[in-house]
C-alpha cells in the first residue's frame, strides 16, 4: 500500500494544486518519462489533496473515480467542482439531476471525497448593475438549490463579485455548514483582508483557490510556447508580494478552523507546483 506523504504544513492545513494532469510538468515536477496514468500516484508522493478541474465541465465516469480512489494514498482528499451544467444554470429538473448523478459518481471516492465547490459564475455591472451590486437573485438561486444538498456532504461556495460577501450571503452559508470560497483572482481585490475576518468562516473548514487572471496568464504563456517553450513548467510572474499578503488569514484560519484547504492554479503564476514551493517558503520563513 502506498504511504501517506509527509506533511510539509500543519495539520490542520492541506495544499495542493488545480489539477493534476498536466503533460508539462514531465520532467520537473513528474520523473521524465512519466505517463499520464503515472502522474496521480507520482502526485500523491509530493502532496495529499488535489482540486479536480475536470468535473466542472462534466460528471465524471465511475471508472475514473475509481481509479482516482485506487491510485492515491489512505488519507489522500479529493475536492473537485461541481458540474457548470449544475452552477451556471438555474435550479430546474435537469440542473437537479446532474447534480444528483455527480454526487452519486463522487461518492464512490469514500472517505477520499474532501469539499464539492460550485464556481458560480461572475455578473459584471454591464450586464446587470443591481444584481452585480447586490446579488440578491443569486442568493435566490443559492438558497433554492442548497434545499437539494445532502448534509453528510461538504460544499464551498465560490462567487466572483466581492460586493456579494455581505452578511445576507454569509447567513445564508453559516446556516448549512457550506464554506466560502476564499479566491485570489482580479475580480476580487478585497479577498485576503475578507478571509481574515472571523465572520467570514461559515462552515468547520475553509476552502482557499489561488487563481490569477486566467486572461493575462494565457497570453504570457503562449508567448513562452511561440518562443520555443513549454507553456506550463515554470513560474513566469513573481507573486511573492500577494501571497505574503494572504499569510496572515491563512494564519488565522489554520488555527481557528478544524481544516484549510489551498489550492494552486497553473494560471496563478505559471506553474502551480512551483506556487506551493513559494508558499511553503513564505510560511515557514517567520
Amino acid at each position: 500500500m502506498l504511504e501517506r506523504p509527509v506533511p510539509a504544513f500543519p495539520p490542520s492545513l492541506r495544499v495542493g494544486t488545480s489539477s493534476f494532469a498536466s503533460a508539462d510538468w514531465v520532467g520537473v515536477f513528474y520523473p521524465t518519462g512519466t505517463r499520464p496514468e503515472g502522474y496521480l500516484p507520482s502526485y500523491a508522493e509530493r502532496f495529499d489533496t488535489v482540486e479536480i478541474d475536470a468535473s466542472f465541465y462534466g460528471t465524471p465516469t465511475p471508472k475514473q473515480v475509481e481509479n482516482w480512489r485506487t491510485r492515491t494514498p489512505d488519507g489522500f482528499v479529493f475536492a473537485a467542482k461541481v458540474p457548470q451544467a449544475v452552477s451556471h444554470a438555474e435550479v430546474s429538473p435537469e440542473s437537479l439531476e446532474e447534480l444528483a448523478k455527480f454526487l452519486e459518481v463522487m461518492r464512490g471516492l469514500g472517505p477520499k471525497l474532501g469539499p464539492l465547490l460550485f464556481q458560480f459564475p461572475y455578473i459584471a455591472k454591464g450586464r446587470d448593475a443591481e444584481e452585480w451590486s447586490t446579488g440578491e437573485r443569486f442568493r435566490a438561486r443559492l438558497a433554492s438549490l442548497m434545499e437539494h444538498l445532502p448534509e453528510d456532504l461538504r460544499f464551498a461556495v465560490e462567487v466572483r463579485n466581492d460586493r456579494w460577501i455581505a452578511p445576507p450571503l454569509l447567513d445564508l452559508l453559516r446556516a448549512r455548514g457550506i464554506a466560502l470560497a476564499f479566491v485570489d483572482y482580479y475580480t476580487m481585490p478585497a479577498m485576503a483582508r475578507i478571509a481574515a475576518r472571523p465572520e467570514s468562516a461559515t462552515a468547520d473548514f475553509a476552502y482557499v483557490r489561488f487563481l490569477g487572471n486566467h486572461k493575462e496568464m494565457d497570453a504570457m504563456v503562449e508567448r513562452k510556447a511561440a518562443a520555443g517553450g513549454r507553456r506550463w513548467d515554470a513560474l513566469v510572474q513573481d507573486r511573492t508580494a500577494e501571497v505574503n499578503a494572504w499569510l496572515p488569514a491563512l494564519r488565522q484560519l489554520a488555527v481557528r478552523i478544524q481544516r484549510t484547504y489551498v489550492f494552486f492554479n497553473n494560471h496563478y503564476a505559471g506553474h502551480a507546483p512551483a506556487s506551493i514551493d513559494l508558499f511553503r517558503t513564505l510560511w515557514n520563513r517567520d
